[in-house]
C-alpha cells in the first residue's frame, strides 16, 4: 500500500490508514507501513472496532466491504498542513509483573504464570465479563531497552492454554502493570490530545521564513472503545473536550477503534497505541 501511494508521484504529506481491527496485527502494520515511508509523511488512523463483542470488524472501500481489509488514504499537495496529537489518562496500578513467555501479539505467561489466570484474579466480578471487560484494564508495558511506557488492549481470550491475544506485539522480558481510568482523567486527556495537535502544527511551521500555520479545517478523531466504556453516557464530553481546543470552524469526524495509529512526537515517526485519544488535523491554503 505505502509502496503505491509513493509510486503517485507529487508531494506525498501523511496517510490515513483505516484498517480491520480483529484479525490485523497493528504492530506490524506499522511497521510495514513505516518501512517505506518518505521522510516527513505522518501515518495517524486506527483499527475498526466491534465495541465489546469481538465477533469481526469491517472496512469498506469502493463498494467493498469486508473482514481483514486495510485502506491507506494519501494525501497529497505542497500547501496542506497536518498535526498530530495524542494521550490518554489511563492510570498504572498494582505490582510490576514480568513477561516469561509470549509470540507476537500473544501473551502466554507472566511471572512463570498463565497470564490469564494471573489477569483474571486481578479483575474479580470482572473476569466473568472477559474479554469484553478487558477493555477496562488495559496493560502498560515497558518494553526491554525501551524508558517509555507501552498501552495494549486485550482482543481476546483462549480459556484452553489460558493466553490473551493484543492488538500490537508484547515481548519477552518485558515488565507490566495493569491500568484503570476515570471520568475526568479521561475527558482532560481528549483536550490534552487536541492541545498536542494543535502544537504540532505550529511547531512544524515555525520557520519564519516558511508558510504559517493555518487553522484546522477537519480534525479526525479516533477514540478507543474502552474509552467509551468506561465513560457510557458521559461519552460526549470526551468530544466537546477536544474540540474545545479547536477552531469552531473546524470539522469533526471520527470512529472508536481497536488501536489508534499516530506520530508520538512530530512527524518523526508512528506508533500502534491504544486506549487513547488520537486527533489529526487537516488544513490547507
Amino acid at each position: 500500500l505505502m509502496a503505491e501511494l509513493v509510486a503517485k508521484g507529487g508531494k506525498l504529506v501523511a496517510v490515513l490508514v483505516l484498517s480491520d481491527g480483529g484479525l490485523v496485527n497493528g504492530d506490524e502494520l506499522v511497521e510495514g507501513l513505516k518501512s517505506l515511508v518518505p521522510p516527513g509523511v505522518s501515518i495517524s488512523g486506527g483499527l475498526a472496532a466491534d465495541a465489546d463483542r469481538f465477533e469481526r470488524t469491517i472496512v469498506s472501500h469502493n463498494g467493498q466491504m469486508a473482514e481483514g481489509l486495510i485502506v491507506c488514504i494519501g494525501l497529497y499537495g505542497e500547501h496542506l498542513q497536518v498535526g498530530n496529537g495524542s494521550f490518554g489518562g489511563w492510570e498504572a496500578f498494582g505490582p510490576e509483573r514480568t513477561i516469561t513467555k509470549a509470540q507476537q501479539n500473544h501473551l502466554f505467561e507472566i511471572d512463570g504464570k498463565p497470564a490469564l489466570d494471573l489477569y483474571k484474579s486481578y479483575l474479580g466480578p470482572y473476569s466473568s465479563e472477559l474479554p469484553g471487560s478487558a477493555l477496562l484494564f488495559p496493560l502498560a508495558l515497558k518494553m526491554p531497552g525501551q524508558n517509555e511506557l507501552q498501552v495494549r488492549t486485550i482482543l481476546n481470550i483462549d480459556e484452553a492454554d489460558g493466553s490473551m491475544k493484543f492488538a500490537g506485539n508484547v515481548q519477552e522480558g518485558s515488565t507490566m502493570r495493569l491500568m484503570k481510568a476515570n471520568y475526568s482523567n479521561l475527558v482532560s486527556a481528549a483536550g490534552t490530545a487536541s492541545e498536542n495537535a494543535l502544537a504540532n502544527i505550529m511547531a512544524a511551521h515555525a520557520d519564519m521564513n516558511g508558510p504559517s500555520a493555518l487553522p484546522p479545517q477537519v480534525a479526525l478523531l479516533v477514540s478507543c472503545v474502552g474509552r467509551k466504556l468506561v465513560l457510557k453516557h458521559r461519552v460526549e464530553e470526551e468530544v466537546s473536550a477536544a474540540k474545545a481546543y479547536l477552531p469552531s470552524s473546524t470539522a469533526t469526524i471520527g470512529f472508536y477503534s481497536y488501536g489508534e495509529i499516530s506520530p508520538q512526537a512530530g512527524y518523526s515517526s508512528c506508533s500502534l497505541l491504544n486506549q487513547t485519544m488520537t486527533i489529526t488535523t487537516l488544513a490547507e491554503a
